[in-house]
């Protein structure tokens, strides 16, 4: 299975974080499955990385030029395909992935997640949407979904499509 995982780039993030990111990845190669990313080096993108090509995995890594230039990519990963831009990276991440499992992350995480989920909805694909938030990191997030079903904004079959795991186990078992 190739795994596509969304998490924060950003090098401020607590090690409770990294150290989840990298389980994710050392799980990811363990299972005998390969990773999809963003195609960054450092933070939890990195450390998934890192982790999955330290245990076997294969690394497919998609990047936009623009964050390429800043030295940022990770020059490491199998295969790194280098995109024009954002839409053309989600595209290709979605294209080459069997599952999505979103980690803590920020404002590009939450964007790439919610797309999924809403295609997912929508009927264009049919592969499994999974958050894994051991650490309550997501709590505010399925407050507000739950209000937004409350008020008809959101339906249960829309908050249906999207997994939420407490643990690495629980999120893989989710995947399988």
């Amino acid at each position: 299975m190739r795994v596509c995982v969304y998490c924060a780039s950003s090098e401020r993030i607590d090690a409770l974080y990294r150290r989840l990111a990298t389980e994710v990845g050392a799980r990811i190669a363990a299972d005998g499955h390969s990773l999809v990313s963003g195609g960054g080096r450092v933070s939890m993108m990195g450390d998934v990385a890192r982790a999955a090509r330290a245990g076997g995995a294969h690394t497919l890594g998609v990047m936009p030029q623009s964050l390429v230039d800043t030295e940022i990519a990770d020059v490491e990963a199998d295969e790194l395909l280098v995109v024009a831009s954002m839409r053309e990276r989600k595209r290709l991440m979605d294209d080459n992935a069997d599952a999505f499992l979103a980690l803590p992350g920020g404002v590009g995480t939450l964007e790439e997640l919610f797309e999924v989920w809403t295609s997912s909805y929508l009927g264009m694909h049919s592969k499994p949407v999974i958050v894994l938030d051991p650490f309550g990191f997501y709590e505010p997030l399925w407050a507000w979904l739950t209000s937004l079903r409350e008020t008809g904004f959101v339906s249960e079959r829309a908050l249906a499509g999207l997994h939420r795991a407490k643990s690495v186990d629980e999120a893989f078992h989710l995947l399988a």
